[in-house]
């Protein structure tokens, strides 16, 4: 998603250096995406990003959340977590199947959303304000109780969108392309673009202060 940019993207991993595993235990993505960033920065000396995202899903009011990744368990597989989250709403399913034809309210709609937040961190900010930037993008939708499409990864499967020729479908029968133009982490990225670049322009100019 950053690619074609004035920038060169590494993992953390292909820097050389010894950086710290990063518990993500905090209480909301923001939260985590901002431990992970500033726990990289300081190991590895780099313009760093984080992310943390997830599944919110009204009826489970907000889960999966922030454990989305690991909702079965910590260990768990995008299939375990898929199940766990099918089990979660099988009793408002089954409370729907029950009593919707003779509620009026029409049929139930397992209204959701992924939620995706991006932290920078430069490590080299002159001021405290300039060493962090936090955005967010999300992605409204619904849950389907039936998987489709075999793109894709975590609940991929499950999460259906309208897209912009009216077709109902789930991440998982977008190719990339689609899924980074209507998903949560693709609108992030682009509202952190604008950014970026604001950064990498400050440290050019910080450089060229730099006696030679």
């Amino acid at each position: 998603m950053l690619a074609g940019g004035a920038w060169d993207v590494r993992g953390s991993h292909e820097l050389g250096v010894s950086v710290p595993k990063v518990v993500e235990d905090g209480l909301t993505f923001e939260a985590n995406a901002i431990k992970k960033a500033e726990a990289i920065a300081a190991a590895t000396f780099a313009l760093t990003l984080a992310d943390d995202s997830g599944l919110e899903v009204d009826a489970l009011g907000g889960a999966p959340g922030v454990r989305s990744a690991r909702y079965a368990h910590e260990r768990a597989t995008d299939a375990e977590n898929n199940a766990a989250l099918l089990e979660a709403l099988r009793p408002v399913v089954l409370e729907e199947r029950l009593e919707g034809p003779h509620s009026g309210v029409g049929p139930l709609v397992l209204t959701a959303r992924f939620r995706c937040v991006l932290c920078l961190v430069d490590p080299y900010a002159q001021g405290q304000n300039d060493r962090r930037v936090v955005v967010e993008g999300t992605c409204e939708g619904q849950i389907t109780t039936s998987p489709r499409g075999a793109q894709g990864f975590g609940y991929d499967p499950l999460f259906v969108v309208d897209t912009a020729d009216g077709r109902d479908v789930t991440f998982a029968e977008l190719s990339d392309a689609d899924k980074a133009t209507l998903s949560h982490r693709g609108k992030a990225m682009r509202a952190l673009q604008a950014v970026l670049q604001d950064k990498l322009r400050a440290r050019q100019r910080q450089l060229a202060t730099l006696p030679r």
